[in-house]
């Protein structure tokens, strides 16, 4: 393999591509870095010269990105933005007033983000990041506060944790579905009906199958329906009226409360598990931390009535 520091191009062309492609003009480009127009220049042909094609077609008072240069374009986009994100979380870090809460994509959106106004009120003095994965990750080594996760406390013997809510799963769809295509009138009619499942790629979770024999179904020819291997767009699927899914309660109960989501059968697996927030085991939590850990607690006390 050819060594990496002698083939990736310097970072500081890269920056310059990034925002000559952006603007599609050196001058513009130039302005927003504080550079000299003929600067830009040298720097895209340098960059140029170095990948062995043409990034940019130069036309009078004009340049388009080649094909070469939009897909080139659209990876050092993402390459930068990953990095400059890194930088800031890393950078924040330990900083006064900050805390960083890592937790899936879902908690954040629909148990997090429905709470943040009433985190400022409570917490005005506290700046909350939240850091979002497809997989747990591993805050010790991330030097992160906080985390989020589901399971039992024996399985992380490295993290203290306290209790956020039990994991109670039902069967939801809305109101405009079910009229369409009926209520289920037993749980076995329900397997025939357009079910949407969650194929989650790094973190276990219940199934259909699994819900099904909670209420003593053998339901092995339930319908397949639609599978999506991101909980957010499950939801966004059955708010379309696509199907029926499976709901985590502490996720979608403010849906089912506004009337956005139904319950579809009157069944609940209660799976004994349940969703805590977690920090390393030995480690002194700053009192920012401590303040947004009690917060977290005190909400989860209250939805669990």
């Amino acid at each position: 393999m050819e060594n990496l520091r002698h083939l990736l191009p310097s970072a500081g062309n890269l920056i310059v591509f990034e925002a000559a492609g952006r603007h599609l003009s050196f001058t513009r480009a130039a302005r927003e870095l504080g550079m000299t127009q003929a600067a830009v220049s040298y720097a895209i042909r340098a960059l140029e010269t170095q990948l062995g094609a043409m990034l940019f077609q130069r036309a009078h008072r004009a340049v388009h990105l080649t094909e070469a240069g939009r897909r080139f374009h659209a990876d050092v986009t993402l390459g930068l933005g990953h990095i400059r994100k890194s930088a800031e979380d890393i950078k924040n870090r330990g900083k006064p007033g900050i805390v960083t809460l890592a937790a899936s994509t879902a908690f954040a959106s629909f148990w997090m983000l429905p709470r943040l106004q009433r985190l400022r009120d409570d917490l005005p003095d506290i700046d909350l990041r939240i850091q979002t994965a497809d997989r747990d990750l591993d805050i010790r080594t991330e030097a992160i506060e906080l985390g989020i996760r589901g399971g039992r406390p024996e399985d992380w013997p490295d993290y203290d944790s306290a209790l956020i809510a039990p994991e109670v799963i039902e069967a939801v769809a809305t109101s405009a579905y079910l009229e369409k295509h009926g209520e289920p009138d037993s749980i076995d009619q329900l397997a025939q009906h357009r079910l949407i499942h969650l194929e989650e790629p790094f973190r276990s979770a219940c199934d259909w199958q699994q819900w099904f024999k909670s209420a003593g179904v053998n339901a092995t020819t339930a319908n397949r329906g639609l599978a999506i291997n991101d909980y957010v767009l499950v939801i966004q699927a059955v708010l379309e009226g696509q199907g029926v899914a499976l709901s985590w309660r502490h996720l979608t109960g403010r849906l089912i409360s506004s009337g956005l989501l139904e319950k579809v059968t009157p069944h609940s697996l209660e799976t004994g598990a349940a969703f805590h927030v977690i920090w390393p085991r030995g480690r002194s939590l700053t009192p920012q931390t401590s303040q947004v850990l009690d917060w977290l607690i005190k909400e989860g006390r209250e939805i669990q009535g």
